[in-house]
């Protein structure tokens, strides 16, 4: 277990380096290095732990917020399957693993999703952010 961390260590040094300047869209995916998490946090797989990400909200040309994407059919509310273009299989954003990303973690582009894909995405978001117990309706 530990190698793992030791070898994202080692990735992870060489990507801070990265002088590549992506030019990236909301509603786009790109492999991202998101590296080796610890407990219950999604991680990248291979030896550069890559995982397809969307990009959710942009900042600027150097941090986004992303959603994680996977090709594992869970019967969940956080995972909301989506259909990427030119991707034969489904995948799901895990909307519960949503969080900020620097754009010097980007390996290379996956695809890019509908507009009606990313309205469901935006709906469930706004839902798992807002649908809390006693929050007024005025508050959401």
């Amino acid at each position: 277990m530990t190698e793992n961390y030791d070898k994202w260590n080692e990735v992870k040094k060489q990507t801070e380096l990265n002088k590549t300047n992506w030019t990236i869209k909301v509603k786009e995916i790109y492999w991202i290095k998101i590296g080796k998490n610890i407990g219950y946090e999604i991680y990248g797989k291979d030896d550069e732990f890559l995982r397809p990400v969307l990009v959710y909200k942009k900042f600027n040309k150097y941090s986004f917020i992303g959603i994680p994407l996977t090709s594992q059919t869970k019967d969940n509310r956080w995972y909301i399957k989506i259909n990427p273009y030119n991707i034969d299989k489904d995948n799901y954003v895990i909307i519960s693993q949503i969080r900020m990303f620097s754009t010097k973690r980007i390996k290379s582009k996956f695809g890019k999703i509908s507009n009606e894909d990313f309205e469901v995405v935006k709906q469930n978001v706004l839902e798992m952010l807002y649908a809390q117990k006693g929050l007024p309706e005025q508050s959401r």
